[in-house]
């Protein structure tokens, strides 16, 4: 990992405005002194941020690296006082909710998958809440479409957000505090194998630091650089669904454990299910067979949602990198470039805490969290 040169001494650039990059000028405008920042986004349909569910609840996945348990842990754990601060200033709706959740499993796992549970919220992850064993009437009885499906374990603690509403509110701070915008496609500005800043059509913008905060394109910013990142896009079909009459505004997530599909609920009768994983580059069309794998697993896990109408489908292209760890830190050759990109399927969990991480970075301090795993060039 590169060394940490110290404060930036003029202005940073950020490149990308999704839920990471908004949190990387959020947080280089409110720390200690402040920093200018300017923060460049070309608006490229396809976005993970404006696609993605929402859900704030790493403590069962099946990932067992320590690395990927800290992170994931630390940046759940972070969401509340994010909350708060961004509140703190006036009414500012993140869409950010702590509803529960069910984890539905055949019965015979039930068992396992609670001890599991409970082995959490009494080592590492105390904020997954109360747990409890719920059978199929009961699992139902907290989300009716369910129609006594199956029984699951049920989390208290877990929580969803609306990543438009929280990228705005990021934004919204960081304007407040003197952040510039630029819309446009930006690329690295070197001379003689030095980044100097960044390019903006024919503008060119000085910048101390460059944070490459561009999601699934963040590979080709690199690329003026002849530096490699190790990210690329996986597409995930999602879908919106209006179910007429019902009360969805505290309703659970529900996940299963025999598919990578979930639903959750947003007030006004909305229900969001999905959601795909396929590599097929920046194909961004919603395809029948998405649309038939999406609605079908959503109906083998909910049949009450048959009647409910199909409203959009959102297509997103989350940033994966090929281990499935994120990529933070410095690069070798230019330690003047910040990555923070490569979140992959968890990119609304782990997304504002990264940007925070990776402001840090840029100003000199010692990061909250061991990021050498992140290390981009690993």
């Amino acid at each position: 990992m590169a060394e940490s040169p110290g404060r930036p001494d003029g202005p940073v650039a950020v490149i990308g405005g999704g839920i990471v990059g908004a949190s990387v000028a959020y947080h280089l405008t409110t720390m200690a002194g402040g920093t200018e920042v300017v923060l460049v986004d070309n608006g490229q349909p396809g976005a993970a941020t404006g696609a993605g569910a929402g859900i704030v609840s790493p403590w069962l996945e099946n990932d067992p690296r320590p690395a990927y348990r800290e992170l994931t842990f630390a940046a759940a754990r972070s969401y509340p006082r994010l909350v708060a601060a961004l509140g703190a200033t006036g009414e500012i709706d993140t869409g950010y909710e702590v509803t529960g959740a069910l984890n539905l499993a055949p019965e015979d796992e039930l068992a396992e998958l609670a001890r599991r549970a409970e082995s959490v919220r009494v080592g590492d992850g105390p904020e997954i809440g109360d747990v409890a064993v719920l059978d199929a009437a009961e699992a139902t009885q907290r989300f009716p479409p369910l129609e006594g499906r199956a029984g699951a374990v049920w989390v208290s603690g877990a929580a969803r957000v609306d990543g438009n509403r929280m990228r705005s509110a990021l934004l919204t701070h960081a304007r407040h505090l003197g952040m510039r915008e630029l819309s446009g496609r930006a690329r690295l500005d070197v001379r003689s194998g030095r980044v100097v800043g960044i390019r903006v059509g024919e503008e060119a913008i000085p910048a101390a630091a460059v944070v490459v905060a561009a999601g699934a394109w963040s590979a080709a910013v690199g690329q003026s650089l002849g530096a490699e990142i190790d990210v690329s896009p996986q597409r995930g079909q999602i879908v919106h669904l209006h179910l007429d009459g019902a009360d969805t505004a505290r309703l659970p997530i529900v996940q299963s454990r025999w598919t990578n599909h979930y639903l959750l609920a947003f007030g006004g009768c909305r229900i969001v299910v999905g959601a795909t994983r396929e590599s097929v580059g920046f194909d961004r069309r919603v395809t029948c067979a998405g649309l038939a794998q999406v609605l079908t697993e959503a109906l083998d896990v909910a049949p009450g949602l048959r009647d409910a109408t199909v409203v959009e489908m959102r297509v997103g292209f989350r940033p994966t990198s090929g281990d499935g760890l994120p990529l933070l830190g410095r690069l070798q050759a230019e330690p003047r470039v910040i990555v923070a990109t490569g979140v992959g399927h968890y990119g609304l969990t782990v997304g504002p805490y990264l940007g925070m991480l990776a402001a840090e970075v840029v100003a000199g301090h010692k990061p909250a969290l061991d990021i050498s795993p992140f290390d981009p060039e690993r």
